[in-house]
């Protein structure tokens, strides 16, 4: 399994950045996707998922409205496009996978051990 993730950077609140993942190794357009996101000395928590179609999504309650998680199965490739952006929305991205059906905001553990880099979002002025 590989995952990369991609877009992260520095932002003015009230912006936009697109996240992308590159995904393979697995079978992707069998796997509901994730999108979670750290900062230091937190949990790393949910943020949206994704089913294996792309016809159902969820979002934490703290991004709901602002973010938008979408995927090509074509291209194995999964984005988070994050409008609107708060400085509390500064962290570290990481894309995942979780069975989507039992996927909740408050539980969604991640189907793979292995993560990718990451991508770094900073909000600030």
């Amino acid at each position: 399994v590989r995952l990369v993730e991609s877009g992260g950077g520095l932002v003015q609140p009230g912006g936009s950045l697109r996240l992308s993942c590159s995904a393979s190794g697995f079978a992707f357009a069998l796997y509901g996707m994730t999108w979670y996101r750290q900062v230091p000395g937190k949990e790393r928590e949910l943020v949206a998922a994704i089913n294996m179609g792309g016809s159902s999504t969820k979002y934490t309650d703290a991004v709901r409205g602002r973010f938008t998680i979408s995927r090509d199965n074509g291209k194995k490739t999964i984005n988070l496009q994050m409008n609107n952006l708060k400085p509390e929305d500064t962290a570290v991205y990481y894309c995942n996978s979780a069975p989507y059906d039992s996927c909740e905001t408050y539980r969604c553990p991640p189907r793979f051990t292995s993560w990718g880099q990451g991508t770094q979002v900073t909000v600030s002025s």
